[in-house]
């Protein structure tokens, strides 16, 4: 038997399933995929404006928002499909995060004040980030990650929030970063050894460093909670001006049967950068 309160979490499931294929219908979206769009690549666009147009762009979603800005985009029927990370004393980000014990006890105990906040306002994911390097050898990172991120799995299976960390590049953007290839992101995996721990894998940030995406898609997709593009090189649109075959990349992640969340994660170089978007996002809806 549900409780009331398993009876309230299934109804708001529901609720935002039937908002999410209203969203496609009405902005004439084919509906196999779940668009989303990262904030910070559009500063300049008050949040307000972006939610106001989030339907004629075919955004379900706008991410790596924090609990202040939750009310917002619930207010346009929009989710949150990556919620920021915390954080704290400096510790939480790209560069100082759980690849060293001595930031366990910080990280462990804002993540457990964030993770029930993010599952009260209906989200799903968390993002979280090894950090740097900075001498340390992978493969102790990769125990230290494991025995720092395994403290938060409790909480993550109580409130039905998975954590994700970011594979992001260490070559260009992110020098020293530890998550820096989709092999070590997988083995952390299965390291922590719950569905509550997944990969947020950043087709830009992988194509760099090892490039063979689609493959790797195929190969890891039990892995992969949530995925960011971006055009290379220079992290631009994702039209032919760049490598990358980005409706091949799309149509690869829909025959795995993926049912999470594709976020654009270009920042626009032209000046109107919310046709840049919808263009993106267009591109993307296979």
């Amino acid at each position: 038997m549900l409780t009331r309160r398993g009876l309230v979490a299934a109804s708001a499931a529901v609720t935002l399933q039937y908002r999410l294929q209203a969203a496609d219908t009405a902005s004439g979206m084919k509906g196999r995929v779940n668009h989303s769009v990262c904030k910070w690549c559009y500063g300049k666009v008050p949040l307000e404006d972006l939610c106001k147009q989030a339907k004629d762009l075919g955004l379900n979603s706008i991410e790596l928002l924090g609990p202040n800005d939750w009310p917002t985009l619930h207010k346009y029927n929009l989710t949150c499909a990556m919620a920021a990370n915390p954080v704290v004393d400096g510790l939480g980000g790209i560069t100082k995060a759980f690849n060293r014990v001595e930031h366990h006890d910080k990280l462990a105990q804002a993540y457990e004040d964030w993770i029930p906040k993010a599952a009260a306002a209906g989200l799903k994911n968390v993002i979280c980030f090894s950090g740097n390097r900075d001498g340390m050898s992978d493969s102790q990172g990769l125990e230290n990650c494991a025995q720092g991120l395994k403290r938060l799995m409790a909480v993550c299976e109580k409130h039905k929030i998975t954590l994700v960390m970011e594979l992001l590049n260490s070559k260009v953007n992110h020098p020293d970063y530890m998550c820096d290839h989709t092999a070590w992101g997988v083995e952390l995996c299965k390291q922590i050894g719950s569905e509550r721990f997944k990969l947020l894998y950043d087709i830009y940030h992988m194509q760099i460093m090892e490039g063979d995406v689609i493959a790797t898609i195929r190969k890891q997709q039990n892995y992969i909670a949530h995925y960011h593009t971006g055009g290379v090189p220079g992290r631009a649109e994702i039209d032919e001006t760049q490598e990358l075959n980005y409706p091949a990349i799309m149509k690869a992640i829909v025959d795995t049967g993926f049912k999470g969340f594709v976020a654009q994660e270009f920042v626009p170089k032209r000046p109107e950068v919310l046709a840049s978007l919808k263009q993106g996002v267009r591109i993307c809806d296979v």
